[in-house]
């Protein structure tokens, strides 16, 4: 199945209903795919053959939407670009990928002009009325454009490609295919059980894989409403005023939407669901969010970008009576996919015993891009390591009891620390440092960085040392607290900087204190 299949078939059983709400701006289903089919054949007339990567930079909108179907319609490669990137990081990626063309929403003209002065692009394509400094807007694009058939790509197809962080310091392209997409939202659906009905809100970054919900609320022929930006008073307003059944996000805002002052003051009678991933909810949390929001189920999501929607805690283990030891748990594995906890030669670990995660079926993605050896880092006799340390129970409950590769989860978006580290390294002052992942009552975890500066060195503190990474990566995998050490950092006999030392420390003095 391709992509836009989903698109298609919404078209037919439900042209004249609603799919897309952004503001004041409605759209029914046959509005959505005649733009798309539009803008797909002035993509093509812009040069765009198949296989041709297209990047998308733009904040939660309809015009993100339509671009997200447009082009593969045309037989191109997606390439959604995370909003909070730093200029050099999206730099980088555009090179990587060999990005031609670049779609942006209007936040974001002054970086993709300097993006192309610096020859990353080719051509700009203004996405929602901020044409300049593009070459085309989208919508006069679409405007003086033709219908086209929807490109013939099989499963195996590539369909995007979607960068996460990499242990070595750079980013890294995961290939995820049509039918890697496909099966993810067509499993979701079925657990999650959307119909027509159905109003999805967009709060997790469309760019991220976290928001699938773009495919699987289209292959129900449900309606997608949108914000640019999560706001807890915002998404409570758009719950009211368009009957909202579902919305994706995690925990932290759940609690922030379950704590806003003004709850009782909007209408949220049609909210279903919500959803979570990143992390588990605390027990404590849970129960005043199901004491805030009456008779709406909650849904845990856990994965990654090389083998997203693997795992799901469903509404039953959420709910009031439940056993509260499963909340710690990502739940059951999800129909069709396989899950084993295996130890470093690969082999299958008795239940309860803490091994690595691993997985297979039609959610892995195809590779890495450009990265065969990375590729088959991860990648042995059909089944992809996720570096993630777990255990499964008695009743087949998934539990993530750390990170392999040193990632630190802050706000559901992945920091790896030697990404942070790399940045740090630059610092004048600094001789060495290591970053690692520290509880954080808003955030779950935050950035926190452990240095030692050279010897006569003028101090730096956390301030100081943000500005200076900020130069480097996106401000939020900057340090959001540090400590400075005399001593050298804690290694082992090979030279590799201890970690578990020094968060075992960090543990001890907060207890301190």
């Amino acid at each position: 199945m391709r992509v836009t299949h989903a698109l298609e078939r919404a078209a037919i059983v439900a042209a004249n209903r609603p799919a897309t709400i952004d503001a004041d701006r409605r759209r029914s289903w046959g509005e959505v795919r005649d733009r798309v089919a539009r803008f797909a054949g002035a993509l093509q007339r812009l040069g765009v053959q198949p296989g041709d990567r297209v990047a998308v930079l733009a904040m939660n909108c309809d015009y993100f939407f339509e671009a997200y179907f447009a082009i593969p319609w045309a037989g191109g490669v997606m390439v959604p670009l995370n909003t909070r990137l730093a200029e050099p990081e999206l730099a980088f990626q555009l090179e990587d990928a060999g990005v031609d063309i670049l779609l942006f929403g209007r936040e974001f003209a002054d970086v993709a002009k300097s993006l192309r002065a610096q020859g990353r692009v080719r051509m700009l394509i203004g996405m929602d009325g901020g044409e300049a400094p593009a070459d085309h807007g989208m919508d006069a694009l679409i405007a003086g454009a033709q219908t086209i058939p929807a490109a013939q790509q099989s499963d195996a197809d590539l369909a995007g490609i979607f960068y996460t962080g990499g242990t070595t310091g750079l980013p890294k392209g995961v290939m995820l295919s049509h039918g890697n997409l496909s099966a993810m939202a067509v499993n979701l659906l079925m657990m999650i059980q959307f119909d027509e009905d159905c109003v999805n809100f967009h709060s997790a970054p469309m760019f991220h894989l976290a928001d699938i919900g773009i495919l699987f609320a289209t292959m129900a022929a449900g309606t997608h409403v949108f914000r640019r930006s999560f706001d807890a008073g915002d998404v409570l307003e758009a719950i009211s005023n368009h009957k909202v059944t579902h919305c994706f996000t995690v925990p932290v805002m759940i609690e922030r939407l379950a704590k806003h002052p003004e709850l009782e003051q909007f209408d949220i009678g049609s909210l279903r669901m919500l959803g979570y991933g990143g992390s588990s909810m605390p027990a404590a949390s849970l129960d005043f969010a199901r004491s805030r929001f009456p008779g709406v189920d909650f849904i845990q999501g856990f994965g990654q970008t090389e083998m997203a929607a693997a795992t799901m805690l469903g509404p039953k283990a959420h709910r009031a009576g439940a056993d509260p030891a499963k909340l710690r748990s990502a739940g059951h594995v999800c129909l069709g996919y396989e899950i084993r906890v295996v130890d470093e030669a690969g082999q299958e670990v008795p239940r309860g015993t803490v091994g690595e995660i691993v997985g297979r079926g039609d959610n892995v993605m195809m590779g890495y891009w450009n990265r065969p050896e990375e590729t088959a880092e991860v990648m042995r006799d059909g089944w992809l390591h996720t570096r993630d340390a777990g255990y499964m129970d008695e009743d087949g409950y998934i539990y993530i009891t750390d990170r392999l590769k040193d990632m630190i989860v802050s706000g559901a978006e992945n920091v790896y620390s030697i990404e942070v580290e790399n940045a740090i390294s630059h610092h004048p002052s600094v001789a060495e440092s290591a970053v690692i992942g520290v509880p954080d009552a808003l955030w779950g975890e935050r950035v926190h960085a452990v240095i030692v500066l050279k010897p006569g060195a003028e101090g730096i503190d956390i301030a100081g040392l943000q500005t200076f990474c900020k130069q480097r990566i996106a401000s939020y995998k900057c340090p959001k607290s540090m400590e400075l050490r005399a001593d050298p950092l804690p290694r082992s006999p090979a030279g590799k900087i201890l970690k578990g030392p020094l968060r075992d420390a960090y543990v001890e003095q907060v207890s301190a204190d």
